[in-house]
């Protein structure tokens, strides 16, 4: 156990619920409390998850569910702040999920929980509209301090996904527009984000590859990177993403 975690408490009482999913009934603390909703495919890491953030009185799980579907239900009936959201779930992928939920119902802020570290995974799932990534490593004292972060509007990364993707900073508010992209830039990023090289870019765009290299420079230019991983995370965790969902990015 983390220091500065008070333990669950022992035979404390248990709402009803569905076998994979349902709301939580119960009375909330005093205040205005950062309500969850847990979804992910093991129902042992829901129920721990449950118990660690249930320990802090700012924190109510109102919800949780095994499958994509259910989460992005509960999302709809529910309203949570946060939904917490592995990347593996019953059904459709996690990250499918958090694009429905990011497009649908844009007050939810959308936290991921994986095993999966893969630099793809992290960047698609950003792409999708998710305001961090977390790895299932992390101490409960963490997962609770991210889940408020997100809720307040910053996103939030695992040090160790951050420093892989060359990211130098694990929390950072979405920063405002400045530097526009025009709209090849925009489509341009889009392929890159897909993973595309600029070959199949400039195929695909029908230009030149001359011509996606300049316009790669300039979306580095504008958004301050050095790489084509640094141009996914800084769009994807700014006002770009807006314009990327809007087209199903």
């Amino acid at each position: 156990m983390t220091r500065g975690e008070r333990p669950a408490p022992t035979g404390a009482p248990v709402p009803r619920r569905r076998p994979c999913e349902g709301a939580w009934a119960g009375a909330a603390p005093p205040g205005k409390p950062i309500r969850v909703v847990i979804a992910d495919d093991h129902a042992m890491v829901r129920e721990g998850t449950r118990r660690i953030l249930e320990t802090h009185p700012d924190l109510r799980v109102v919800g949780e569910t095994d499958r994509a579907d259910g989460v992005v239900e509960l999302a709809r009936s529910l309203t949570p702040d946060v939904v917490l959201l592995d990347v593996r779930l019953s059904g459709e992928s996690g990250i499918e999920a958090a694009r429905r939920i990011s497009t649908g119902f844009p007050g939810v802020r959308v936290l991921m929980v994986s095993v999966c570290d893969e630099a793809d995974s992290v960047l698609a799932a950003l792409a999708a509209g998710a305001s961090g990534y977390l790895l299932k490593t992390v101490s409960g004292r963490e997962l609770s301090e991210a889940v408020r972060t997100v809720a307040a509007g910053v996103t939030v990364l695992d040090r160790s996904l951050s420093a892989r993707l060359g990211w130098g900073q694990a929390a950072v508010a979405p920063k405002p527009r400045g530097r526009t992209l025009t709209p090849r830039e925009m489509e341009v990023l889009r392929l890159i984000a897909d993973g595309r090289p600029n070959r199949e870019i400039a195929l695909r765009l029908e230009i030149s590859q001359r011509t996606v290299e300049r316009h790669c420079d300039n979306i580095f230019l504008k958004l301050g990177v050095g790489s084509r991983t640094e141009a996914v995370v800084q769009a994807a965790t700014s006002s770009l993403v807006v314009l990327a969902q809007s087209r199903g990015w």
